[in-house]
Parts: structure tokens; sequence; C-alpha cells
């Protein structure tokens, strides 16, 4: 069975030959990856995207291939920008630092924000965002669609629908404060985040991807950042425009939505605005086999891997058991995508990784 053919089946709630697997991994973990594949590592993997090579994804039998256009390749973009020290701008004028971090298999970096362009009240009115109609934006796109779509199932990845990419140009506490004391000032930074990342997603649907990703972390591990009064109001109707946009372009167009932690309060509006997929699927926040459950015939899923303790900290038993247990919940009839709920870490034991792979690849539906 084709790689695409396996996303399909699952999407639509049909049982493949077995679940189709996505990965991502860290610019530290892939090169680890690489050398114990023996390929070259010509460049830093960026998982958000930023001309990544498909090797990793295509050697390890992936089903998809994503391709990014947004604000969130610059979370790994260190390579791409002029580093003074231990930081860098990117093109919205968000300021980056590198931190790095020590585990048992090396050093690793991780970037945090510390410099927001809008934070003044005054910057706003004169802020000019990136173009997000500059033809080499979409280079990778074109690749994957022209020497990969007959194979793989193509992902267009627009990182950020408005929440994510506003308080990067903001900061975190100033746009949560707006909610409640500037709030025409959040719709306007909202749109500049918006009308970036729908410009984006639009080309990448008429280019002839099978499915745009996108997303907003709004959940932390107990419960949500925002109410459900203040998500309904600023969020939602965004959200809603953007679904709906790409489907009059393309009705058969799959829309997969990100966000870490607990979401349950607005999983039926997204239902309601025609979200298909939902994704991360952090296990120790929600419960996968509830959300099978409750949405599973309305729904598909993509993760549900415990990337907080498993992985990194579980035995390759632990891993193997997990997976098991996914493929015969949340996966029953079709309906997931499996992997990690983040881009597998540094600190991951490689044997932990392979029975992950491993145990996917090589456990067909009817065994189960």
């Amino acid at each position: 069975m084709k790689h695409r053919e396996r996303v399909l089946k699952a999407l639509n709630h049909q049982e493949a030959d077995r679940c189709p697997m996505y990965i991502s991994f860290t610019p530290e973990f892939a090169l680890r990856l690489k050398k114990e594949l023996n390929q070259k590592a010509e460049k830093v993997h960026n998982p958000h995207g930023g001309g990544n090579t498909y090797e990793l994804e295509r050697a390890l039998k992936q089903d998809m291939l994503l391709t990014s256009v947004g604000w969130e390749n610059s979370y790994y973009a260190y390579n791409d920008y002029n580093i003074q020290g231990d930081t860098y701008t990117d093109e919205w004028g968000v300021v980056w630092r590198l931190v790095q971090y020590d585990t048992n298999f090396g050093k690793g970096c991780y970037t945090e924000i510390i410099g927001h362009p809008l934070f003044d009240d005054k910057s706003i009115d004169s802020y000019n965002p990136p173009d997000p109609n500059r033809p080499e934006l979409y280079a990778d796109a074109e690749q994957v669609i022209k020497e990969y779509k007959n194979e793989y199932w193509s992902v267009g990845v627009t990182g950020t629908v408005v929440f994510e990419g506003a308080w990067a140009l903001r900061g975190f506490e100033k746009i949560m404060t707006d909610f409640i004391l500037n709030p025409g000032i959040v719709e306007m930074i909202f749109d500049i985040v918006f009308n970036y990342h729908l410009t984006a997603a639009i080309k990448l649907v008429e280019m002839g991807v099978d499915m745009i990703h996108t997303g907003d972390d709004v959940g932390a591990q107990n419960a949500m950042l925002v109410s459900l009064d203040t998500w309904r109001k600023f969020f939602k109707p965004y959200l809603a425009n953007f679904i709906s946009t790409l489907k009059n372009i393309n009705p058969e167009i799959k829309i997969s939505y990100h966000s870490d932690g607990v979401i349950y309060p607005i999983i039926k509006d997204l239902i309601e605005i025609g979200l298909d997929i939902l994704n991360p699927i952090q296990p120790q926040c929600m419960n996968p086999e509830k959300l099978k459950r409750d949405y599973g015939d309305k729904l598909s899923f993509w993760g549900s891997i415990d990337e907080q303790y498993t992985l990194p900290f579980g035995t390759s038993e632990n891993v193997r058991k997990e997976v098991i247990t996914r493929l015969k919940t949340i996966g029953k009839n079709g309906g997931l995508i499996i992997g990690p709920t983040h881009n597998v870490q540094l600190d991951t034991p490689l044997e932990n990784f392979w029975s992950m792979v491993n145990t996917i690849v090589e456990t067909p539906y009817y065994s189960l």
C-alpha cells in the first residue's frame, strides 16, 4: 500500500495494512539519527520546515511529508540569520536566544523568544510584516508535490492561525492582558498573523497539497490558557474563516489543528467549524481513549505517543506497550496517524525510538 493511500484510509476511518505514522525531530536528535543511518548531515534539520531533504522521513517509512511556510519556521532558523552572540532576529522582528542544555547523549540547544517588535503600542501602526507571496517560500512545497505526492501524503504547514505568532510579536503577558484591556489591539495583531498564514495556506492548497496543518497552543497541562468565552470571541472566528476558505477552494482538503495541553472545552466547536484532525493528543493531558469514544466518529487524531515520560524516560518495552495500546484504542477502525506528541528530543534513547518505529511499522491491523 502506498503511504498516501494508508493515510487516506485512516482519515476515512478505515483500517489500512498498518497505522500511518509521522515523527518529527529536533535538529540534534536528527543529527544523531543521521549518523545511525549513515546519512550525510549537510544541513541542520528544521522540524518546522526550512528546506529539509526528507531523507530521514523516507528512510523511516513515514507516511507524510511536511512542507512549511510561516512564522514558526523561525524556531530553529539560527543558521539562516546573522547571529550576534547567542541571539538572532527573524524576519518578523522577533528576537530569539539560543539556550544550551546537557543530556546523556550530548549537548542540545533550544530557542526562546526575548524580544517582541510590537510590545510598544506605537509600533503597531507602522509595522510591516513579511510578504507571504514570495515565490522562494514555496520551493520546498513545489518539490514535495512534484517528486513525492504520488507516493506520500503531502502536508502544507502554516504553524499558527493567530495566537502564537501574535504573542511572539506582542509578548505573552502583554497579549493576555490585552484580551481584557485592549481588545482592539488583539484584533489588529491577530489580523497581521492571520492574513499572512491564510495567504500561505491558500497558496499551498492551490499548489496541490493533500492537507493543511495549522494550530495555536491554547492548552496548558491541566487547563486551557484562556476561557472558553475568550476563545470563542477572539480565536474561533479566525479559525472558522481559515477552514471555510480553504475548503471552498478544495472541498477534499483535510485540515489538521495543533494545540498542546488540555483543550476539551473547544473540541465540539472545532468539529462545528469543520476540523478534520486533532493534534497532538498528549496522553498526560487528555485521555486518548476518551477522545476516541467521544469524538472518534467526527474527528481523526494525530500523535498520542507520550513525549513527556515514555519516550525519553521509559524503557523500550514501555514504548512498545504504549504503541500497541494506542493502536488498539484510539487507532481502532482507523482515524489515527500515530507519532510522538512533540519533536523527538535529544534525551530520547535510540532503543526507545527504534522500539516506537519498529512496533508501528511491524504491527499490521489484522494482528491486533
